[in-house]
């Protein structure tokens, strides 16, 4: 890829080369997150095709205060949004506070040791990578995203799969870097008691 600055002032002259060069650069990781965004691969597709014509309409006004790539991603966001009216749905605010953990994991007041353990959390570290890596577990993760808070799936999308950092990720959502935080961690939370439920079954079988 070219330099942000060199791209720009191509697409702003209309270079066909500069455009089909940041298709091809970006298409591929649009769909995947409007995939997350709006749950169906056909409408996924729809929205990244209106997001390039954004693009085309809007690079003119395209200021640098972003990157090109935050830029491009919060056209797609907002695309989403504006698609489903996703807004009103999951508009940025402090989430409700959810266990990070499942309550079970722990003994109950009754017990002789309240609020400890009653077994370790699974240590993934001493998981075998063919485990850790394989396609059922990555499978596990990805449907766990897909049954996220709209706000949460986008959150993690942008940043676990994506590689968004906090700020270019609340720049793209509209969110504060403190919410966009507790979203990330309540997203990888339930990811994470997903594929420890998952594991669990495994090492048991």
């Amino acid at each position: 890829m070219t330099t942000d600055t060199t791209l720009i002032d191509a697409l702003r002259r209309g270079d066909d080369h500069a455009f089909r060069e940041v298709v091809i650069a970006y298409h591929p990781a649009l769909v995947r997150t409007a995939r997350r965004f709006v749950g169906d691969r056909a409408v996924a597709e729809e929205v990244t095709q209106e997001t390039w014509l954004a693009v085309i309409r809007s690079i003119g006004a395209f200021e640098g205060r972003s990157s090109f790539r935050t830029w491009l991603f919060a056209i797609l966001a907002n695309q989403a949004r504006s698609r489903f009216a996703v807004e009103q749905r999951s508009a940025p605010s402090t989430p409700a506070a959810e266990p990070s953990v499942r309550a079970e994991w722990f003994q109950r007041v009754d017990d002789e040791d309240p609020g400890h353990w009653q077994a370790a959390p699974i240590d993934w570290g001493s998981l075998p990578d063919a485990q850790l890596l394989g396609r059922e577990s990555i499978a596990v993760a990805q449907r766990a995203i897909d049954r996220l808070p709209d706000t949460q799936r986008q959150v993690i999308t942008l940043r676990d799969i994506e590689g968004f950092d906090a700020p270019e990720v609340s720049a793209i959502l509209g969110l504060t870097e403190g919410n966009e935080r507790v979203l990330l961690h309540r997203a990888r939370s339930k990811v994470r008691a997903a594929l420890e439920t998952y594991f669990e079954g495994a090492a048991a079988s």
